[in-house]
């Protein structure tokens, strides 16, 4: 843990306090908890208790204050117990915010957008720089850089991301293109056509204007004599015939089936040698 928050932060542990006594931060990072987790640990909970104590802070009427473990506590209240273990840091708005960011950033339980947000308010919180968060909360400053950069997803692009309905890939995808209407028009054709990533990456290329980066060239015009002489050839010998320029040299190409239909060309061919010998005799 970054020793801004080792030293800022004392801890000290107590016996269990009544679950009614306890309430969840309204700056909680994570705000979306799936049911799904919540009956699993429940359940867990039932069988063998709260293993792991909540950790909170004290507040000055006498209750306590989630920093970090709310799903603990929802699971906990499920179960239907009475008391559970907390432990107890010392830590005022900003580093109750720092120290519930950290935890559920080690326990990779946030979606993008709520880490995206829980870095924003540090920074504001504490007149923090990029830099600043990224060491506050072990990451590096491209990682910080690249989550916040998701805030300037349209709302209904945020959205879908919270819920999981696009990912991280498709996010990026949206924010290459460079106009709101843009990235408003591709986040409907994402959702209206089940795109996957790389469609979507295709999709605001056109979006953005660009042209494929790979190198074209002009093919040269087919000189009209080459056309009439692969359609003399298709006719005599009875089979497909490209008479073509390829990376600066000529060729004729003529396709064969199988031995027999080759043998048939090579007859076919010296037939044809044999006469024009005959008629410059």
């Amino acid at each position: 843990m970054p020793a801004l928050v080792r030293e800022t932060a004392e801890t000290r542990t107590t016996d269990e306090v009544s679950l009614d006594s306890i309430f969840p931060n309204p700056d909680q990072p994570r705000t979306q908890f799936k049911k799904e987790e919540i009956e699993e640990l429940a359940a867990s909970i039932e069988k063998d208790g709260l293993l792991q104590p909540i950790l909170v802070r004290q507040m000055g009427d006498g209750t306590y204050q989630i920093i970090a473990g709310e799903r603990r506590w929802q699971a906990s209240k499920a179960a239907g117990l009475k008391k559970v273990p907390i432990r107890i840091k010392e830590a005022d708005d900003n580093l109750a915010l720092e120290l519930a960011l950290i935890e559920n950033i080690q326990r990779s339980d946030l979606n993008p957008i709520e880490e995206a947000y829980g870095y924003r308010r540090l920074m504001e919180r504490r007149s923090m720089t990029q830099a600043e968060v990224a060491q506050a909360v072990s990451k590096g400053r491209s990682t910080v850089a690249n989550a916040l950069r998701l805030l300037d997803l349209p709302e209904e692009a945020q959205q879908l991301l919270y819920e999981e309905k696009i990912t991280a890939g498709h996010a990026r995808a949206i924010l290459s293109v460079s106009t709101p209407e843009g990235r408003a028009k591709l986040t409907e054709k994402i959702v209206e056509g089940n795109m996957t990533v790389r469609e979507a990456e295709s999709l605001a290329r056109l979006l953005s204007g660009k042209k494929d980066s790979s190198p074209t060239s002009t093919r040269p015009a087919t000189p009209p004599v080459f056309k009439s002489v692969a359609k003399t050839l298709r006719e005599t010998l009875k089979t497909n015939v490209r008479v073509k320029s390829s990376k600066g040299k000529n060729k004729i190409e003529i396709e064969f089936k199988d031995e027999e239909d080759l043998q048939r060309l090579f007859d076919e061919i010296l037939g044809m040698k044999e006469e024009s010998s005959a008629i410059e005799e």
